[in-house]
């Protein structure tokens, strides 16, 4: 087995630097407490809602089930908290559109404790028991693609796969979630890796750490065996390395090729923090009802890295970690490709890994974001891991030329990683741009 302190091969091409921000890494997972209500909405991932299993005036224990999941892409809910269900009705979400979710009024007083649990002994399991255990415990992709982990996990037979690669790399600047949860939860972290692992017919695993989290590497080395199938690499500090296509370039020397899956190549990649969510709920029979999430910026005065119940309004979460100013501007996810949310009164969700809290005042001036012409300098195309054109993709989109910017420029291989428009000096918002043509485009092809 390897396990080398530092990486030896090739990372991927281009890329950028941006400041890493990670003031929070070295602070420990703290709990946050429950807000006096909790508003679970029950779309929360890629494919349909779920349907509520509860009534009004129901009475729920933390950790119970409380809505199914709609079909095999669907997923189910549990009760973040013991309570009572006051309400099953629209509310706003921090994209924009209100959604049906069921609100808990919280029993004052409520233990953190689960209460709610049915553990199981997973050794004994076939694949499509493994399966519907794993959907059982309402997982999705936490490393940003909310994709349900059970569907994601039964690749079809034809594509065997001989590398789980397991994405620990956290390249985001602020977000230091991951890199706590493989420190202090580092057994959580195998067993979900032994459980995929399982499932995907026994492949080797590789877990791929960004070397400014060298702790973290050494957490999950002193735990590997000698000559196991699983080994640890720390991989070059650069953005996007946390990609799958980048950490299966840089870990395996695979290319994916656009508009493929990585099992196509035969690599398998997951996040840390889903296989460490995995690991601990699968063996006690618990939901995922809670996730460790890094709360940072210049506006809160208590940033690190905090276990939040689902549901949580962000209202209550802010006032917790002490940003309380007026103006302030908030970030579900990274700087990079997180998104800014529509309404405080959005609750946290499955997807939610990180939440970035500025002082309007802190932040540039509209004025100095003005856009202007492109000047052909080319950083943009430097900067862009997939060797795209992001300028002429760019001057494609205003022109409304959707069609081709796929059929001739690869749209479909830009994943908003946000590098073009990180260095474009004209502050052209290119990956606002992409994101406008690929809905469009979807839109297309459903009609």
């Amino acid at each position: 087995m390897r396990l080398l302190s530092y990486f030896r091969g090739e990372t991927f091409a281009r890329g950028i630097h941006p400041p890493h921000h990670k003031e929070t890494a070295a602070l420990p997972i703290r709990r946050l407490p429950f807000a006096p209500r909790l508003i679970v909405p029950l779309s929360q991932h890629v494919g349909r809602p779920a349907r509520a299993l509860v009534r009004i005036g129901q009475e729920v224990a933390r950790g119970e089930p409380i809505a199914a999941a709609d079909g095999f892409i669907s997923i189910p809910h549990h009760a973040p908290a013991s309570g009572v269900v006051e309400a099953i009705e629209l509310r706003p979400t921090a994209n924009g559109p209100w959604t049906e979710s069921i609100v808990i009024r919280v029993h004052a007083g409520s233990t953190q404790e689960v209460l709610w649990r049915r553990p199981r002994d997973l050794s004994g399991l076939d694949a499509d028991q493994l399966v519907a255990a794993v959907q059982e415990t309402g997982v999705v992709g936490l490393g940003g693609g909310v994709f349900p982990t059970h569907a994601k996990l039964k690749v079809p037979p034809e594509y065997p796969v001989d590398t789980l690669v397991v994405n620990g790399c956290e390249c985001e600047p602020y977000l230091t979630s991951d890199h706590r949860i493989m420190v202090e939860r580092a057994d959580d972290l195998l067993r979900g890796v032994g459980i995929a692992r399982q499932l995907l017919g026994g492949p080797r695993a590789i877990i791929g750490i960004e070397d400014n989290k060298m702790d973290a590497y050494e957490a999950i080395r002193s735990r590997l065996p000698e000559d196991g199938p699983v080994t640890v690499e720390a991989v070059p500090t650069k953005y996007p390395q946390g990609a799958g296509e980048m950490l299966i370039k840089t870990l395996v020397g695979r290319e994916v090729p656009p508009d493929s899956r990585s099992y196509q190549v035969g690599a398998y990649v997951q996040n840390v923090a889903t296989l460490a969510s995995l690991g601990h709920l699968m063996p006690n029979g618990e939901g995922f009802i809670e996730r460790v999430i890094t709360v940072a910026g210049s506006a809160v005065t208590k940033p690190g890295n905090y276990l939040v119940p689902f549901g949580t309004p962000l209202r209550f979460l802010l006032d917790c970690v002490g940003a309380r100013d007026e103006g302030l501007q908030v970030v579900f996810g990274g700087p990079m490709m997180g998104q800014a949310i529509a309404s405080l009164d959005a609750p946290i969700t499955k997807g939610v890994s990180g939440i970035l809290v500025f002082r309007s005042r802190d932040l540039a001036p509209r004025a100095a974001l003005k856009t202007y012409p492109c000047i052909k300098c080319g950083e943009c195309i430097e900067s862009c891991p997939m060797g795209l054109n992001p300028s002429t993709l760019g001057m494609l989109a205003v022109k409304r030329e959707y069609d081709r910017m796929a059929d001739s420029y690869r749209l479909g291989a830009c994943f908003e990683c946000g590098c073009c428009t990180y260095v474009c000096p004209a502050n052209i918002p290119l990956v606002q741009h992409f994101r406008v043509a690929k809905t469009v485009l979807r839109g297309r092809k459903a009609a």
